[in-house]
């Protein structure tokens, strides 16, 4: 390969085909026909994201030292079918209805039962479908990462970061529930689930599994880089995302209009709003805050005490501040010039996105 495989294009174009090739040797044209849905679910999944994760694994190999192989992209590649199948169950658990302009998994099933007009709850069908298929893309993750074709040693010094990054989004995942269950929303509670549910899977591990990979064992300034930069460029990544939830645009995020207030979602932002906001604002929030039907005239109420609290205002400080900690982090780390150069892309990439 040559170094236009640099390229975050071309990057893209390898986990692609990696992720294709995969699925299909996965459930054949050939196979029972039953079955097809959920082939076609899978790939129309796997067919949208910004292959960050990949990215920061791929540059983690690249800036300890390894070359372009296509082995490489293999590996890359299994995150985004562990990223696909946490984005499933979490529709699932916060009942969303898309999913990258799409309908989400447990709809797109249960529209499936009710056109066919089979027995029971086209509902309980669709969900219990779409957890089958979280839990078939999570296995794929698995056995795509151990087949990747790179050397035994290097799976076996990162297999113990590949474990524990798996344990961390679980956990994370139920630290969100948790976190609307009880209704707390201090800033460090918020401050862990970003983490736990999407910092630490995000960058920070995919960034240590590309070095291990690489060195076949991990070193002291690995675990350093991974905590100073990929923890922090991590947690701006995830408000990035707890802002687009409620201020994005759904033509670029490919979900309903403020989805994280009608979810109830305790993030930050939220927290923030709740610390700063008068008496009366605060039981606003509190009473429209998870309300399923929450219509556009709600959503705008919301979206303006949030802003009018001054808590968009911090949290995109917050954001400026954790990306500056890591890009600093960054810069004394002993990895190649060409891998610190996108990883310093990547981190603005991930954090200043608007999709």
């Amino acid at each position: 390969m040559t170094n236009d495989a640099a390229s975050m294009g071309t990057l893209r174009a390898h986990v692609e085909q990696a992720l294709r090739e995969f699925v299909e040797r996965q459930l054949p044209a050939s196979g029972d026909p039953d079955l097809e849905p959920l082939r076609t679910a899978a790939h129309e999944l796997l067919a949208g994201g910004k292959r960050l994760r990949p990215a920061f694994c791929y540059w983690g190999w690249r800036g300890a030292g390894g070359s372009d192989v296509p082995e490489i992209f293999t590996a890359a590649a299994s995150l985004e079918l562990l990223q696909a199948s946490a984005l499933v169950h979490d529709d699932v658990m916060d009942k969303s209805d898309l999913r990258r302009g799409m309908p989400s998994a447990h709809r797109r099933f249960q529209t499936l039962h009710e056109k066919a007009g089979w027995h029971g709850s086209a509902e309980q069908f669709g969900e219990g479908a779409a957890i089958l298929l979280g839990n078939l893309l999570l296995i794929w993750s698995g056995e795509m990462w151990r087949t990747c074709g790179l050397p035994a040693r290097s799976l076996a010094a990162a297999q113990p970061v590949h474990d524990h990054m798996r344990t961390e989004l679980m956990c994370g995942q139920y630290l969100d529930l948790l976190e609307q269950a009880h209704g707390e929303n201090t800033f460090d509670s918020a401050l862990r689930v970003a983490l736990y549910k999407s910092g630490k899977y995000s960058v920070e591990q995919p960034l240590r599994l590309g070095l291990a990979l690489a060195a076949g064992e991990l070193l002291p300034w690995m675990d350093e880089l991974c905590a100073g930069y990929g923890r922090r460029v991590g947690i701006a990544f995830q408000l990035r995302d707890d802002i687009l939830g409620v201020f994005g645009d759904p033509a670029q995020t490919g979900k309903p209009a403020g989805d994280d207030l009608r979810e109830g979602k305790r993030t930050m932002l939220i927290a923030r709003t709740l610390a700063a906001a008068s008496p009366a604002a605060a039981a606003t929030v509190r009473r429209l805050l998870g309300d399923p039907g929450l219509d556009a005239d709600g959503v705008a109420a919301l979206r303006e005490i949030i802003d009018g609290t001054g808590a968009l205002r911090a949290c995109e400080d917050l954001i400026g501040e954790y990306l500056g900690e890591g890009l600093a982090a960054l810069e004394g780390a002993p990895i190649t010039q060409e891998a610190r150069t996108a990883l310093t892309e990547l981190a603005i990439a991930a954090t200043s996105r608007r999709t």
